[in-house]
């Protein structure tokens, strides 16, 4: 490949100039709504079919088969949280090496990745398999029939965590080289096919929850077919992985992944705390935290998939020492984020009656479920505000203070609030404890993004 930046169209005969960052030019609010519409299609298909997973397992009358559900979940989370890191590192490492013109290295990159990613989750995943009773038992205070449910629903969906990991970083890496919409495919085909087999193996083969739990590992085996197919079949983008080169890329692999994964478990740390806390309410409280749990990324899929597309418009800008235009991409964020809670809050609030008919929610259940469609939403007002802050730290060079506040978040704004609030007010007030928690740290977090941006400013300003 030839390093000149300027290359020969030879169908026109003529010289073509590299293309230029798209960011840097238009309106910025443009460029952030075109990107997290287009980004929320693939989120929404698994969010989707996750809620729908838990509607037909609470059509199957079990309070207890829904709080085993809530407590796998868990667990689950933080396999995902971990597989998440590692699809952060990949995507960055392998879309530099390209951006570089070394299409090559690229690939033996991508291959060295895949290979990491599989060896972390299946190390992880068996990890959890061993000890899953002892984590249901003392990570999460479950009990009861549920804790036995729960038990037997993870030994199924754990393994599974290996091709969940792989078919992430096939998508990552179709991303890295440009290809969203093949990357969107992984996830809406996964979706898709489950939003069918659940059904069937639910209420067709009769095996009840246990049969949520195959449809998930059958999701997670189309993930990686469909991901193989679009790197290695349409891109040319997997090399044969080498011991060797796998070594050596390891290291700016784990440079990345090791710090994205530290900030990524916080959440789900955060809500093992706060699930071990509900527990002691019953399994009509895990219940109803399972319903929120599946309603919560549904809802607010728009709000993950805005915290990923901003990143770039951020980092073009940035790196045009464009910080005007920074700093405009950050307060539409922070305004598209603010401005579709709230609307979300509306809809929730208004179809809360629905959704106690829908996942068969009665009794305590139900008051807890309701109380979250009309005031636990206030929290994702601050969680979105820390998300956008968040992204804006890890593209403009800050990634520390992303962990810091995650942990802060997931820490001190959690565990005090949601103590202290579940003592005086029960779920209720443990709902409460953590949109004060958010509050505080999700405004520190929009201010300190400011002051970032503007430290920037002035050190990079031209002489």
């Amino acid at each position: 490949m030839s390093n000149n930046p300027i290359a020969l169209d030879a169908s026109r005969t003529r010289p073509v100039l590299p293309p230029r960052p798209i960011f840097t030019e238009g309106s910025t609010l443009r460029h952030v709504a075109v990107m997290t519409a287009t980004g929320s299609i693939g989120l929404m298909a698994i969010f989707v079919v996750d809620l729908l997973s838990l509607f037909y397992v609470s059509r199957l009358g079990d309070q207890s088969a829904k709080a085993a559900v809530g407590y796998a979940s868990q667990v689950l989370f933080l396999a995902m949280s971990i597989n998440i890191g590692l699809t952060i590192a990949a995507s960055a490492v392998v879309s530099r090496v390209i951006g570089s013109g070394d299409r090559p290295r690229a690939r033996h990159i991508a291959a060295s990745s895949l290979v990491i990613s599989a060896l972390v989750s299946a190390v992880l995943a068996t990890v959890l398999w061993v000890y899953r009773a002892p984590v249901l038992d003392i990570g999460l205070n479950a009990h009861g029939r549920a804790r036995d449910i729960a038990v037997t629903y993870l030994s199924i969906t754990l393994p599974g965590n290996l091709p969940m990991a792989v078919g992430m970083v096939l998508a990552g890496l179709l991303r890295a080289d440009g290809d969203a919409k093949r990357a969107m495919y992984v996830t809406l085909a996964g979706g898709i096919v489950t939003a069918f087999v659940d059904p069937l193996l639910i209420f067709g083969a009769g095996l009840g929850v246990y049969g949520a739990a195959w449809a998930t590992d059958v999701a997670r085996l189309v993930f990686v077919g469909v991901g193989l197919w679009g790197t290695i079949w349409v891109h040319d983008l997997v090399a044969w992985p080498r011991i060797r080169a796998m070594l050596s890329d390891s290291v700016p692999i784990f440079g990345v992944g090791l710090p994205a994964i530290l900030a990524n478990l916080a959440t789900p740390v955060s809500a093992l705390y706060t699930t071990r806390v509900f527990s002691d309410f019953g399994e009509s409280a895990i219940a109803a935290t399972a319903v929120i749990d599946r309603v919560v990324p549904v809802a607010f899929g728009v709000i993950f998939a805005l915290t990923g597309s901003v990143g770039p418009v951020l980092g073009q800008n940035y790196g045009a020492r464009l910080f005007d235009r920074v700093r405009g991409a950050l307060t539409e964020a922070l305004l598209l984020c603010t401005g579709y809670v709230l609307a979300a809050w509306v809809v929730l609030f208004l179809v809360s009656p629905y959704l106690l008919v829908a996942f068969d929610a009665h009794g305590d259940s139900a008051r807890i479920v309701t109380f979250f469609c009309a005031w636990g939403v206030t929290a994702w007002i601050f969680i979105g505000a820390l998300f956008v802050a968040n992204t804006a730290f890890n593209n403009l060079g800050f990634p520390l203070l992303s962990t810091a506040f995650n942990w802060g978040r997931a820490t001190l704004g959690t565990i005090p609030f949601v103590t202290v609030g579940a003592r005086m007010h029960g779920v209720e007030g443990g709902m409460i404890g953590i949109a004060l928690g958010a509050a505080l740290f999700g405004l520190v977090a929009v201010l300190a993004a400011y002051v970032a941006v503007d430290r920037l400013a002035k050190r990079m300003k031209p002489a």
